[in-house]
């Protein structure tokens, strides 16, 4: 039978679906005959309770049971027949003036929209790119140096200076009272590594171990501790040591200590640009999909379900207690947090989801098996043992689906750039790092 399907408003539509009451009803019989053989109840023996008995204990939730069953299957059923791509779930409601012998539910409920997307050749994307060079390189054995640095301690005659390790007692006051986080003691940074705020690193540097010291210091309107943003704190500075580093030489010594094959200077300078490369590439594509993603959403014309976008909504503000909670948050679970702050998002995020499937359906963009064999073991060459980080993507769905995802991103992305008016702009190894 033809299913009658009515537009209500865009994307929303409505299914009347009937039911043969008789039909119900036997499915109900048949439960509760079941229920009959296993129940436990009072003063009767397993299996032996009657079926009256049974029908009145367990009647109703049976009946509500079934009907939801059945009304579902016809839903899904109807769905089918009218080739409909359901967004969401549907509101089902009983109403009045069914056949005779039937009982009578509307159905309403969003469809996936249709996607029409413009001419990708007429958009235009700013396509990056980075080379790592020597200064890259030498920035690396710098952190590498550091974190293999020794101390030690700086006579009483010695001042603090750029690259020190110092130890002090502080205690800071605003209009003469203390306040939360002000005041610590054996308190430890490293002096011109921008650990502590610029005025009172500059404050510090010149003590002597032993020396106390009292200054102004002004705190950012934006800081992080609104309690004491945009004020001003008098803090007391008593200097307890003053450690000087020791960096080791870039030597085979060295390089041998980091267990390098080669042994030389010049393999550990190869091994650097081979995992700067790699982490360069994946930031490439990154900031270059997201230029893509751009131009796809403003080149697309769609209504969005609000049924998705709602669903959205409610997975963001679960990411966010998430996160709070992970934080350490007090009963994170359950902080009051606006769905409106995240509205925006959601509604790109479906937008973009909606058009990047289409794109893939229309022109056969799915990821390939080699394609994910080759992104996983790219993933895994930077760890100590690729093989078994290998095996813990392919050993899961879950992870196996979001390299399934990124994939499919980048082969969305190759193909629109090569669409579109693609303008290539080379930036610096520090820009692109985010150290510019």
């Amino acid at each position: 039978m033809a299913v009658n399907v009515e537009t209500l408003e865009k994307l929303e539509r409505k299914i009347t679906l009937e039911l043969p009451v008789a039909e119900i009803q036997q499915e109900v019989e048949a439960r509760l005959k079941r229920m009959a053989k296993q129940v436990k109840l009072d003063g009767f023996r397993p299996g032996k309770v009657p079926l009256s008995v049974v029908a009145k204990q367990y009647g109703y939730s049976v009946q509500y049971e079934v009907m939801n069953d059945k009304v579902g299957q016809a839903f899904q059923a109807a769905a089918a027949e009218a080739e409909l791509r359901i967004a969401g779930a549907p509101r089902i409601n009983e109403k009045d003036g069914a056949a005779e012998g039937c009982v009578a539910f509307e159905a309403i409920f969003e469809v996936y929209p249709e996607v029409k997307i413009g001419d990708l050749s007429a958009a235009e994307i700013e396509k990056v790119s980075a080379e790592v060079n020597d200064a890259a390189i030498d920035r690396t054995l710098d952190i590498l140096r550091k974190q293999r640095r020794t101390f030690t301690t700086r006579d009483e005659t010695g001042w603090a200076e750029a690259s020190d390790r110092i130890t002090i007692d502080f205690e800071g006051k605003i209009d003469g009272e203390p306040f939360d986080g002000g005041k610590a003691e054996a308190f430890q940074f490293m002096v011109g590594e921008g650990q502590m705020l610029e005025q009172f690193d500059a404050a510090v540097r010149g003590m002597k171990t032993g020396e106390s010291k009292t200054f102004p210091l002004d705190f950012p309107a934006d800081y992080h501790g609104k309690e004491v943003a945009g004020k001003t704190a008098d803090f007391l500075v008593t200097v307890k040591k003053i450690e000087f580093q020791t960096l080791p030489e870039v030597n085979e010594e060295f390089v041998k200590s980091l267990g390098i094959e080669g042994g030389t200077v010049d393999a550990l300078r190869a091994d650097i640009k081979k995992n700067l490369e790699r982490e360069v590439k994946f930031r490439l594509q990154a900031r270059n999909k997201a230029a893509v993603m751009d131009a796809l959403v403003a080149n697309a014309e769609l209504d969005l379900p609000k049924a998705s976008v709602e669903a959205e909504v409610e997975r963001l503000v679960e990411g966010a207690r998430a996160d709070l909670k992970q934080r350490g948050i007090k009963d994170a679970d359950k902080a009051p947090i606006p769905a409106e702050l995240f509205k925006d998002q959601a509604e790109r995020r479906v937008r973009l989801g909606l058009v990047v499937a289409e794109l893939v359906k229309t022109n056969n963009l799915q990821a390939k098996p080699e394609q994910l064999d080759a992104h996983i073991n790219e993933l895994a060459a930077s760890y100590e043992r690729p093989e078994e980080v290998v095996q813990w993507y392919k050993g899961d769905n879950r992870r196996l689906a979001e390299v399934e995802a990124i994939v499919i991103e980048s082969n969305v992305a190759d193909f629109v750039l090569g669409q579109a008016k693609v303008t290539d702009k080379s930036v610096s190894f520090e820009e692109l790092m985010g150290q510019a």
